[in-house]
């Protein structure tokens, strides 16, 4: 297992075909502000790769673009509509199709309010991770040790959680609902950014 480092791009032929995880790192939780600093990506064999932006950087990679636009790879995340969101709007991809854990989890961990990824891995993988570094400055010129095992953390067990989390969905008679729910979140993303973030427009008021 090892974790690569990469600037502005992601290099050719380096994940496995199938399915990969994803996650972001920002400058903070507003997308149109918050400049998207970090992709990290995993294709579920041990591997974890970094992709780091520049300030300032044009957003040109080809490699990582062709992967997340990829309609053949399902994109497995945790809190999928704020990744999108991210990746669209710096990236200019929809990184789809998506599976996302937290979802899968709300559907089917319903006996608890608890749904962030430290609890799905200390429950279901029964292995503790650190959010120390969740808030710290992702757009240093210089990424820490810390920073970057923080980083590939995020998308190291997302494999394994989305296959126990399918089969709580299946057993539960959910799959195809949390499906229509994968399948509407790059438009929530896309709603996000346009500024409705913080409405409900299917509600009566």
């Amino acid at each position: 297992m090892a974790v690569y480092f990469h600037e502005e791009d992601l290099p050719e032929g380096v994940l496995a075909p199938g399915p990969v995880a994803v996650d972001t790192e920002t400058m903070g939780l507003i997308t149109p502000r918050d400049r998207l600093c970090v992709v990290q990506i995993s294709d579920g064999k041990g591997d974890e790769h970094l992709v780091r932006f520049a300030k300032g950087s044009a957003y040109d990679a080809p490699n990582l673009k062709a992967v997340l636009a990829d309609p053949a790879r399902v994109k497995i995340y945790h809190f999928a509509r704020f990744d999108l969101a991210a990746i669209e709007y710096y990236l200019g991809v929809t990184a789809a199709p998506v599976f996302c854990t937290k979802i899968a989890s709300k559907m089917t961990r319903t006996y608890t309010d608890r749904h962030g990824l430290k609890y799905l891995v200390s429950e279901l993988l029964s292995t503790d991770i650190s959010k120390q570094q969740q808030s710290s400055d992702w757009g240093a010129p210089t990424l820490t040790e810390p920073q970057r095992e923080y980083a590939a953390s995020d998308v190291r067990f997302l494999h394994r959680l989305r296959d126990i989390l399918a089969e709580r969905l299946e057993r539960e008679g959910r799959t195809e609902l949390a499906q229509a729910c994968f399948d509407f979140l790059p438009a929530r993303a896309r709603l996000d950014i346009a500024g409705w973030a913080d409405k409900d427009i299917f509600s009566h008021e």
